[in-house]
């Protein structure tokens, strides 16, 4: 087929597509499906006896307002790294609010093990962190993933990893307002422990997850 009957076959045949809404856009659209679905969990399970005392406390506030601010820029991230073109800068976002959660959670364990000492320091199994932060994020990642899927996702592990980073966060957000476990060390291994394994996992499934575009 030669040039000119293949441009005229693609201008016969071609359908509108409608473009892909900002990624702003995209993240208020997003963070209306999660937050409803987390909310209702939360709901569900009751909110912690506690939490306006913990409210109050610098430690827990601040490592709930850096998830919450890694789960909107890892969300950023994740729709800005579907779409060819957009910035490369974006991509590093979550990094600032990540790295703030991180310093947050290390510093409270250096707080205790200062107070307490090794042997004082809480630290025991809870499983239940694992398949609580996955109910929690069940939805959000799917619905991270259904969306997008919609673009044009060129570094699909990238892409993912972000997407679930953003899930992950948002679950732990949700799980710490009624799972009453603030030791420094179990949240750090077991409820960021359980979004960092989690995310990683994805990124192992980046390529099935999302296609390349060809």
């Amino acid at each position: 087929m030669n040039t000119e009957k293949l441009i005229e076959e693609l201008g016969r045949n071609a359908r509108p597509v409608r473009p892909l809404a900002m990624p702003g856009r995209r993240l208020l659209g997003w963070l209306a499906v999660s937050m409803i679905a987390v909310a209702s969990l939360v709901m569900m399970m009751g909110l912690r006896a506690d939490l306006a005392t913990k409210l109050g406390e610098a430690s827990f506030t601040v490592q709930q307002i850096a998830s919450l601010a890694t789960t909107i820029a890892a969300a950023i991230a994740a729709f800005a790294a579907s779409v060819p073109g957009e910035p490369r800068w974006k991509l590093w976002l979550p990094a600032a609010p990540l790295a703030v959660w991180i310093a947050s959670l290390g510093h409270q364990c250096w707080q205790e093990w200062v107070r307490f000492g090794v042997g004082g320091m809480e630290f025991r199994p809870d499983f239940i962190c694992i398949p609580a932060i996955a109910m929690i994020g069940i939805v959000p990642a799917g619905a991270m993933v259904a969306m997008v899927r919609r673009g044009a996702p060129f570094h699909p592990r990238l892409t993912i990893i972000l997407g679930t980073l953003a899930a992950g966060a948002l679950a732990n957000f949700g799980l710490r307002l009624f799972h009453a476990s603030d030791a420094a060390l179990m949240v750090l291994v077991w409820q960021f422990g359980s979004v960092a394994l989690f995310t990683a996992l994805a990124g192992l499934q980046g390529r099935r997850l999302l296609p390349r575009p060809i």
